[in-house]
């Protein structure tokens, strides 16, 4: 019996390539661009939610318990480009059954799918001086529920440098 997945994210490439994909390994995918059409559809159960962090303007965290309760899924997957250990953790308390970091490959994810464990954790590095700092910045912004201001205050920098430092990519 093949699983079912809901897939939520917002890079309509990216959802072709990953649909396919995992059909092609005999899961039976549904695909929502938003959060509006995700939380619209009819209330079935998904084995599996694969969430996008980010989707358009809304923040996918907020989504977990809302498509926990109308889909009953068996596992929910976070997946996201801007993956900080704060936003794994916050994912994790809401619900999340996991946390992918993109890009991904749709073969980690049909491991995953299929219950096996990462095959890097043993391969564990320590943090670089810059990742620590994208660290703390994401803690002290999820502490401060997402209010720039207030964050670059706590921070001690300019807003707009603190807007500068989260508008780049993870290091």
């Amino acid at each position: 019996m093949s699983l079912s997945v809901l897939l939520i994210d917002d890079d309509k490439s990216f959802c072709q390539v990953m649909s396919r994909r995992l059909q092609h390994h005999g899961f039976n995918v549904d695909v929502s661009f938003d959060s509006l059409s995700a939380l619209e559809q009819q209330p079935v159960h998904y084995d599996v939610i694969l969430l996008d962090m980010m989707i358009g303007s809304d923040n996918g965290i907020e989504l977990i318990q809302p498509l926990i309760k109308r889909y009953t899924p068996d596992q929910l997957i976070v997946l996201t480009g801007y993956a900080s250990v704060a936003t794994t953790v916050e994912a994790i308390k809401r619900g999340a059954d996991d946390y992918l970091a993109k890009p991904v490959s749709s073969q980690d994810i049909v491991k995953r799918l299929n219950g096996e464990a990462p095959t890097n954790l043993d391969q564990a590095q320590p943090l670089s001086p810059a990742q620590a700092e994208w660290e703390y910045i994401h803690r002290v912004l999820l502490e401060n529920q997402g209010n720039i201001s207030k964050t670059a205050r706590e921070l001690g920098m300019h807003r707009r440098t603190l807007q500068r430092k989260l508008a780049k990519k993870a290091p």
